[in-house]
C-alpha cells in the first residue's frame, strides 16, 4: 500500500512537470540580441556622397543611406535586427526617452586606411560601455559581441560607398544608442526600447583649420558642475550632455572651445568638454608624469581613447623602451585627483609642459589656454602646433586606427 502510494505521488509529480513544461512552452521566451537574425532591406532612395571639405560633408548632419533597428520588449526580449533606409523614427509624445532621459548612446569612428582597408578602433570597449549605460538608466542588456556583429554588417553595406578607397585616411563617426520608446508616461522602466544605429560624415577636430590657431582654449568652470559622486558622470547617456550646454555656450561667446569642468570647493580638474583631459608637468622633485583624473568616484566617462593613451605609454614611454629618445624622456603615468591650483602653480614655476584632450570626437588634442578666475594662462605646446607627448601619442593610435601598423585593436571590416 505504502508502495502503490508513493507510485501515485510520482505520478502526481510528473504530471506537475509535464504541466509546468506546457506552459513555459507557449510563454514566450525573452530573446537575446542576435545578429544572426538580420534582414537587410537596401534604400530605395540612395544619397550622394557629398564632395571632401563641403558644407554636407562637415556640417554634422549627413548621415549614409542605412540604419540599423533592433526592438526590444519587457514581454519577449530582443527581436530580429534590420538594416533598413535611414530615416525618421516614430515614436508617441509619451515614449518614455522624452520625458525620464532614458536614453544612452556611443561615440566611435570607422576608418578607412591607408592599406585601403575599413577598421573600427576597439570596438569591444564601445560596446561594453553602452552595455553599462543602457544598465544605469533602466534599459536593456545585450551580448556585446553580437552588437559588434551588428556594427560590421551596417559599415560592410555604407562603407565602401562612404568612405571610397580614394578617401584614405578617412573616417564616419558611428552613432549606436538606446532610448525608451514605448507608451510609459508612468515614472518606470520602460517597457518597450529601441536600439538604432547611424553613422555620419564628421569634420577632424584634432586638424585645425585655414587661419585656425592650434590648440584649444579652455574655460574653468566656476559654478556649474558637470559629474558628481554618487551620480552618473561614467555613463554615456543623455542627461550628462544637455545640463553642460549652457555653459559650453557661455564659454564660446567669451572665446573659448570647451568647459574645464572642476569640481568641488578643491577644484578637483575632471573632464574638458566631453573629452578626457591630461596633463605633463614636472613635479617639484624634477619627475616627468603625465597626469589624469580617475575612474574611481563614477566622476570621469572611461573614455576608449583614454584608456588607449594609458596603455600605450605604460607600453612605450618607460625607461628602456625603443621609442624613448634623446628629446623624449621615459615619463611616470599617473591617474589620480588633481585640483586646479596645482594646474596653476605648475605653470607659474615652469613646471607645465603640456596638455591636451583624449576623445573620439576631438581625438588628440592640444590645449593652448585656459582661463581660470578670469585670467588666461598659457600652455607649452611645444614647437608651437602641438606638445610633443601629445603629437606621438597620436600618431601612434593613428598608425593603428588607419593601418600603418598591424594591431589588435585596429578591427578590419569585410566589405561587400
Amino acid at each position: 500500500m505504502n508502495g502503490h502510494a508513493v507510485e501515485s505521488g510520482s505520478h502526481l509529480t510528473q504530471a506537475g512537470i509535464e504541466a509546468a513544461k506546457a506552459v513555459a512552452h507557449d510563454e514566450p521566451a525573452i530573446k537575446e540580441l542576435d545578429a544572426s537574425k538580420l534582414t537587410i532591406t537596401r534604400a530605395t532612395a540612395p544619397r550622394d556622397v557629398p564632395a571632401a571639405n563641403s558644407k554636407e560633408a562637415t556640417n554634422m548632419k549627413t548621415c549614409t543611406d542605412h540604419m540599423v533597428k533592433v526592438t526590444w520588449t519587457s514581454d519577449a526580449g530582443w527581436h530580429s535586427p534590420v538594416i533598413e533606409q535611414y530615416g525618421p523614427l516614430t515614436m508617441m509624445p509619451i515614449a518614455s526617452c522624452l520625458h525620464y532621459a532614458t536614453q544612452c548612446f556611443e561615440g566611435m569612428k570607422v576608418y578607412r586606411g591607408y592599406d585601403g582597408k575599413l577598421r573600427l578602433f576597439r570596438p569591444d570597449k564601445n560596446c561594453a560601455r553602452l552595455n553599462m549605460s543602457s544598465a544605469r538608466v533602466a534599459l536593456p542588456q545585450f551580448d556585446t559581441q553580437e552588437l559588434e556583429k551588428l556594427m560590421k554588417a551596417f559599415l560592410a553595406i555604407d562603407g565602401p560607398k562612404w568612405l571610397p578607397k580614394s578617401r584614405s585616411g578617412t573616417f564616419l563617426y558611428l552613432r549606436p544608442a538606446i532610448i525608451g520608446n514605448g507608451e510609459e508616461i508612468g515614472v518606470t522602466a520602460p517597457a518597450e526600447v529601441l536600439l538604432f544605429m547611424v553613422a555620419v560624415l564628421w569634420p577632424d577636430f584634432s586638424t585645425p583649420g585655414p587661419g585656425v590657431k592650434p590648440g584649444l582654449k579652455l574655460l574653468a568652470s566656476k559654478n556649474d558642475t558637470r559629474a558628481w559622486p554618487g551620480g552618473f558622470g561614467y555613463a554615456k547617456v543623455g542627461a550628462n550632455y544637455g545640463p553642460a550646454f549652457v555653459a559650453h555656450m557661455e564659454g564660446r561667446k567669451q572665446g573659448y572651445d570647451q568647459i574645464l569642468w572642476l569640481l568641488g570647493p578643491e577644484q578637483h580638474v575632471t573632464e574638458a568638454g566631453a573629452s578626457n583631459f591630461f596633463v605633463v608637468w614636472k613635479t617639484k622633485e624634477g619627475a616627468l608624469q603625465l597626469v589624469t583624473a580617475p575612474l574611481e568616484g563614477k566622476i570621469i566617462l572611461e573614455g576608449v581613447t583614454r584608456g588607449s593613451v594609458l596603455d600605450l605609454a605604460r607600453e612605450r614611454l618607460v625607461k628602456g623602451s625603443k621609442y624613448i629618445t634623446s628629446e623624449l624622456g621615459s615619463i611616470e603615468i599617473v591617474e589620480r585627483i588633481f585640483t586646479m591650483s596645482e594646474l596653476v602653480e605648475a605653470s607659474n614655476e615652469g613646471r607645465l609642459v603640456e596638455a591636451f584632450v583624449a576623445g573620439t570626437a576631438y581625438f588628440i588634442t592640444p590645449i593652448s589656454a585656459i582661463n581660470f578666475r578670469d585670467e588666461e594662462f598659457e600652455i607649452p605646446m611645444g614647437d608651437g602646433s602641438c606638445g610633443h607627448y601629445a603629437a606621438l601619442l597620436k600618431k601612434w593610435l593613428g598608425d593603428i586606427m588607419y593601418g600603418n601598423v598591424d594591431h589588435e585593436w585596429g578591427v578590419v571590416i569585410d566589405e561587400e
